[in-house]
This record gives C-alpha cells, structure tokens and sequence, in this order.
C-alpha cells in the first residue's frame, strides 16, 4: 500500500467487539483527525478506512471504486473465510442492469399486496403474544418470524421450509458464529435449493416475485441462472436478517429514548421519518464489510487512494457526520432532511430496502399499537447480545406490556 497526502498510522481493526449498539469513540476521532486512515485487518493486510459522509458515498457511487475488481484476490477482511461470490461483486453495467430488472418486479401493486400481508402477518403475531401474556421475547416471538414468513411467500418458500431459510440467512452473514465448513456447507444447501426453485419457475411461472424475475427481461434477455441466484441469495440475507435484527434493535432504542417514543405515539403519521431516523441512528452492522478496489487515483477529503488499493467505506461513521446531521448521536425521529446510508447508496443502495422500509414501518405500528405501555422486562444491562455475526443484534428482548 502506497503513501498518500498524510502520515496516519496503522490501526488493528475492528477496533474491539461492539458493545451493544454503541458506536466506538474511535470513529469520531477518525472523522476529525484522519478520515482517510490504514487498518490493519485479520485476514488479508491492510486496507483504506473511510468515515466521513461525503467520502462514503463517493466510494459507493464512484466507478473508479470496483467490487469486482477485488474477486480472486486475498482481500483484507475480518473473517478467515473470503466471502463466496454474489450479488455484491458486481459493477456496472451488469449490477445496473439486475437492479433495473429487479425495480420493474417491484410494481405498485406488488409492494401494496405485500403491505397487506405484511400488516395482517405482524396483526396475527402481536395478537399471539397478547393472548400468551406478558412477558414476551420479541425477538423469538416477533422479529424472527415475521420477515421469514415475508420473504418465504415473496419467493414463493412453503412455509415447511422456512427454518431452513432462517438458517441459511445466519450463515450468509456469519462471522464467527459458525466455522467455515459449516458456513459453506449452509450456504452451499442454500444455493442448491434457490437452484431447484429457479428450475420450478421456469417450468411453471408463478405469481411471487421470484417467478416475476424468471419471466423478466430487457434488450440483454432474460436474467441468467447464476444472476437468479444472485438476487434470491441477496434478497434472502437482506429482506429476511436486516429486518429481522433491526426490527429489536429499534424496539430497544426507542425504549430507551422515552421521550422520542412518546412522541412517536402521540404523533403516529411520523412514522416514516421514524424509521428513516432509527436506519440512520442505529449502527447495524458490527464491522464494515466488503471492500471496494481503487481502479484508478481517487482524491477523497483525506487525500488520495491510489489505483488498486483496496478501501472499506463506514456507513456506520458517515450517519453520524456532523457535517451533514445537526446532532448527530440524538436520536431525533423528526429529522428532516435525513440523508443516511443506511441502505447504502446510488448504485449500491439495498435492493431489499423497500421491503425492509415496509416491514419496518408495519412492525413498529403494530407493536405501539397493541402492546400498550411497553418496556424492558429485565435490567437493560442483562441484555445478551449476539456475538459472531456481521449485523449486531440481541439475542433476546424480553419486555412486558399492559
């Protein structure tokens, strides 16, 4: 890795395992003092870290920075495991011509159909856990099942099938949490059965998504069986584990900001800039990701990547750039406007993100609704925490409610 504009040492990263979802102070620093800084990761060497938004963004949206540019290589990374091929490894034109072709799947109609079902899914587990009682753990009652059951029927998944979904989602974004065999042997499963579904569709068209994707096509043809299975693996990881971490992550985020859940129940119509103000303030993920390769001389506000270096880009950091967002460590469900990258950005934004928007919004209204008075039913700091995976989350949220 070669010298740019500034002498910014070394750093071991991650910098420490997360502690819940408290963003280490290190970021800020990094924000202010060096926002273009080497890291030194377990797997793999040295890489660029960049925190600030602007920067972010421009390694997300830029065409110099390429995903692809990276396959074959023993990239620096936080696992022992290079991550297997997929969605994420594309550039344009290809990546440009999968998300055209997934946003024509995503009707006006479709979204409305999938808005019903996911209103009348969440109605039925809400009412399950009233008629159990109090406490409940909404994880395991709540958070868990309602994105399977959303992106089982959105691929067209019998519902025989979905603890298997569930297993293959945590393999896709394992850290730790399993070894490298039996993360390939899961994903390898995962992928063998996306194979099979795919063949079902192209011998008999169904009316979910996955069949929409089969019959789609545009002036290149249809999409092919390795791009098929690149979107239904992605959709599986995205549209089911985010929301299904975010959903108890916001839960517990808004209990404790009492006040912003006060208002978010006295005034239910914001919450859309709820959910876009918690995908901000909520850091989701326990690490950065996967790299993007320099294929040519960037300048960033930090001073230069040079053409092959690799540079992780910290969503993370720039959602709390206060460049861009007035207080940026309040949570403050009334922020407008609300650049984050939650979902990533430009080219690079989720595909699932209008699922998970969805899911999110009908997930918050439904438990404020009918779980009146809701609150942690152990002491905040016995939480468990998972650990060994790439998305932080809780293992259990047991609350009680009126």
């Amino acid at each position: 890795m070669r010298a740019v504009q500034h002498d910014c040492p070394v750093q071991a990263y991650p910098f420490g395992d997360p502690r819940g979802l408290e963003l280490d102070p290190r970021y800020e620093d990094l924000r202010e003092r060096d926002p273009l800084c080497r890291v030194r990761l377990p797997y793999g060497g040295d890489a660029w870290l960049v925190t600030r938004h602007e920067d972010v963004r421009t390694v997300m949206v830029d065409p110099r920075f390429s995903r692809a540019a990276g396959l074959g290589r023993d990239e620096p990374r936080v696992t022992e495991y290079i991550q297997t091929r997929g969605l994420m490894d594309l550039d344009p034109p290809n990546l440009t011509r999968l998300r055209r072709l997934v946003a024509g799947a995503f009707t006006a109609r479709r979204v409305e159909r999938l808005r019903t079902r996911a209103l009348a899914v969440a109605t039925e587990l809400a009412d399950r856990i009233v008629a159990k009682g109090s406490p409940a753990d909404l994880v395991a009652d709540f958070g868990l099942p309602l994105p399977v059951i959303m992106i089982c029927e959105l691929l067209g998944v019998p519902a025989a099938d979905r603890t298997d979904f569930e297993l293959w989602a945590r393999a896709f974004l394992s850290t730790a949490e399993m070894t490298q065999a039996e993360r390939d042997a899961h994903t390898g499963a995962a992928m063998v059965y996306m194979d099979e579904l795919v063949h079902q569709r192209r011998a008999e068209p169904t009316d979910d998504l996955l069949g929409a994707l089969v019959v789609a096509r545009d002036g290149h043809g249809k999409l092919t069986e390795e791009e098929l299975l690149f979107l239904a693996a992605g959709l599986l990881a995205a549209g089911y584990e985010t929301t299904a971490t975010q959903i108890p992550n916001f839960v517990h985020t808004l209990l404790t900001h009492p006040k912003q859940l006060a208002l978010l129940r006295e005034r239910p119509q914001l919450l859309p800039s709820a959910v876009e103000e918690l995908m901000r303030f909520v850091p989701l993920t326990a690490t950065v990701g996967i790299p993007r390769w320099a294929v040519a001389d960037v300048q960033l506000s930090g001073g230069t990547i040079q053409a092959g270096d690799p540079v992780y880009a910290d969503r993370n950091s720039a959602n709390r750039d206060p460049r861009v967002f007035r207080r940026p460590d309040e949570l403050d469900i009334t922020r407008q406007p609300n650049p984050h990258v939650g979902f990533g950005y430009g080219i690079h934004h989720c595909l699932g993100a209008q699922l998970a928007r969805l899911e999110l919004q009908v997930a918050l209204s439904v438990l404020l609704d009918r779980l009146p008075d809701l609150r942690f039913a152990v002491p905040e700091d016995e939480l468990s925490w998972r650990t060994g995976h790439a998305l932080r989350g809780l293992d259990a949220l047991p609350v009680e409610f009126s």
